[in-house]
This record gives structure tokens, sequence and C-alpha cells, in this order.
């Protein structure tokens, strides 16, 4: 009986020491979490603990912890980035504004219709360049705004890259670029959206026309990788690694690249895809991988 009493009274001890070592668990977890939220700090919780349950709580907490950081960094530096955004764009969109204001003034101070016609045609340039800038930012909006499933087909990549190549044509012999073109002659078929891919495809090239020191190459690979690469002596390395970034764009680094390469890599993204920049001996390079074909 006595025996029982003692094994009883040690039970109710542990029992009671466990309860004691739990709840200063609870406590070092409640204290520490209202510490690292309240603080802008990068340490996690630990504890005196080694109850295998509290440290998994704990550890759990951290999780979420770090998710949190990371969602507020992110919010942080998207904040920055709108900011950033408003200041350029309406930047370019108060740059040729002005400039129109200024030649109208010039058009009622005289009679010289040729002078008039020049003022005239100056507008109109400007004009077009609000008019792009305008495009393109709604073009972006209703990328981003689009939470549909994108539908997709087997899409002949071969063939819409060609004819996204041929459909700037006109504007790379207007830049004097003679694009050095590779195709495979293997049909390389993916599960994709076509509109998206020929966005994708025009955007790029569009950038090239636009940016490019004079040349350009495209390529697609046997295994169904395509890349693009032009001169780009003026850019840097650190500027190509945000070249997809939201809103890096008017006069944000030497060349700017507009909203189009974010567009790009939102519409890849959807489509399951990678898009990447590098830069190498003055190169830009832009390669974009889908995959092998599901089948």
């Amino acid at each position: 009986m006595i025996y029982c009493l003692v094994i009883a009274v040690a039970i109710i001890i542990f029992l009671l020491v466990k309860l004691y070592l739990v709840k200063k668990s609870a406590r070092e977890i409640s204290e520490a979490f209202a510490e690292k939220i309240g603080n802008d700090t990068n340490t996690l919780i630990d504890i005196s603990s080694r109850d295998a349950d509290m440290i998994a709580l704990a550890e759990n907490i951290n999780t979420q912890l770090k998710l949190l950081r990371k969602e507020q960094l992110q919010y942080y530096q998207g904040n920055i980035e709108v900011k950033n955004a408003i200041t350029n764009i309406s930047h370019d969109i108060r740059t040729p504004l002005t400039a129109i204001y200024g030649y109208l003034e010039m058009m009622q101070k005289t009679d010289d219709e040729e002078k008039k016609a020049k003022y005239i045609n100056i507008m109109k340039d400007r004009a077009e360049l609000m008019k792009q800038l305008t495009e393109e930012l709604f073009r972006y909006s209703v990328v981003l705004s689009d939470d549909n499933k994108m539908e997709t087909e087997d899409v002949f990549v071969n063939q819409v890259l060609a004819e996204s190549i041929s459909s700037f044509y006109p504007e790379l012999s207007g830049r004097g670029i003679a694009p050095e073109i590779t195709i495979t002659q293997k049909r390389i078929i993916r599960k994709l959206n076509k509109e998206a891919l020929q966005r994708v495809f025009s955007n790029i090239i569009n950038n090239a026309v636009k940016y490019s020191d004079g040349d350009l190459k495209i390529t697609l690979y046997e295994n169904g990788d395509i890349e693009f690469s032009n001169t780009a002596k003026e850019i840097s390395a650190v500027e190509v690694e945000r070249l997809f970034d939201r809103f890096y764009t008017v006069e944000a680094a030497h060349h700017s690249t507009g909203l189009g390469l974010s567009i790009a890599k939102t519409l890849v993204g959807r489509m399951g895809g990678v898009i990447k920049a590098e830069y190498k001996a003055d190169k830009l390079i832009i390669k974009i991988s889908f995959g092998e074909k599901m089948t």
C-alpha cells in the first residue's frame, strides 16, 4: 500500500513539474511572440523547455513569423515601387504634355504656316508617346487583374516565334537591325496560350528594337528553350537583375525597359514557364523555357 502511495505521489510530482514547465514554456512563447511582433527584429522564438510538443509549437510559430516578415518586406518594397512608379510615370506624362503646351503657345504667336505645320508634327509625336505609355499601363493592369485560369492548347512555338519576328521587320529595318535568327526544324509543341505567347515574344522583341545597340539574335533550340540577345553596352549587370521588376520604367535606368518585360514575366509564369535575364560580354540575354510537352 505504501509502495503504491509513493508511486502515486511520484507521478503527481512529475505531472506537476511537467505542468509547470509547460506553463513556463507557454509564457515564454507568449512573451517572445509579443516581442517579435512589436519589434522590427529577425530573431526567432527560443524556449528553455525540451518538451517535444512545445518545441514543435515554437517551430510552427517561427515558420509563420518568417512568412509574416517576408510579406511585410514585400509590402514595404511594393510601396516603394508604387511611389517610384507614380513619380516616373508622372514625369513621362508631364514631359510630352509640357512640350505640347509649349508648342501650342508658339503656334499662337506665329502666322508662319510652315512653322505651324512643324509644330503640329512635333506635338503629334509627343502625343503618340503619351498614347503608348497609357496603353502599356492599361495592358499591364489587365494582365495583373485577370485572375481567371489561362486557357491553353497545343501551340506550335516555331510558327508563333517566326510570325512575331516577321511583324517587327519594319521596325528592325528602321533601326538598321538585321536579326540573326536560328529556329530549329524540330516541331516544338507546348501546352500554352497562343495569344499570351505572342504578347511575350512581341514585348521582348519590342524591347530589343528600342534599346539594342544595333543587333539582335533570336534562337529557338531543339529542347524548346528560346533565347533573345542583343548588345547593350550602357546597361549594367545590376540593372539587368531588375529588368522584370514591376514599374522599373522610364528613366529608371540608362535604358528604360517600360512595363513590357514585366508583362512578359507575368504571362510566362502563368503558363508555367520560366524567364530570366543575364548580362555577358556587353550582351543582354533573355531566356525562356516552358519545359517538355506534357503527354
